[in-house]
């Protein structure tokens, strides 16, 4: 997934690659808007990460099982999609189909 290499939309990658003149999240001065902040420490998302902590308790603070473990994957997107931050580049992401029985 983008999130895993950093390639996702969120400014600190777009500064990178030239699409951005600040590598900063709108919502926090002077933070750069990387994976880490928009899953840990963005206040704008502290609503998407309270529920995405509830569902995976104490292993929501650990940002290699959140991006590995195919348990949190279905958690994952539903904080992307809460979110609303990567809505206009990807629209909705769709849940992960579970195989039948």
């Amino acid at each position: 997934m983008f999130l895993c290499t950093g390639h996702a939309p969120l400014n600190a990658h777009l500064y990178r690659i030239c699409k951005l003149v600040t590598p900063f999240c709108s919502n926090c001065p002077n933070v750069e808007e990387n994976v880490h902040h928009y899953l840990f420490t963005c206040p704008m998302y502290q609503h998407a990460h309270h529920q995405l902590s509830n569902a995976l308790g104490c292993q929501a603070t650990s940002l290699p099982y959140i991006l590995t473990d195919p348990t949190a994957t279905p958690h994952l997107i539903k904080y992307i999609n809460a979110t609303g931050r990567m809505k206009a580049i990807l629209g909705e992401i769709l849940l992960p189909c579970t195989p039948a029985s």
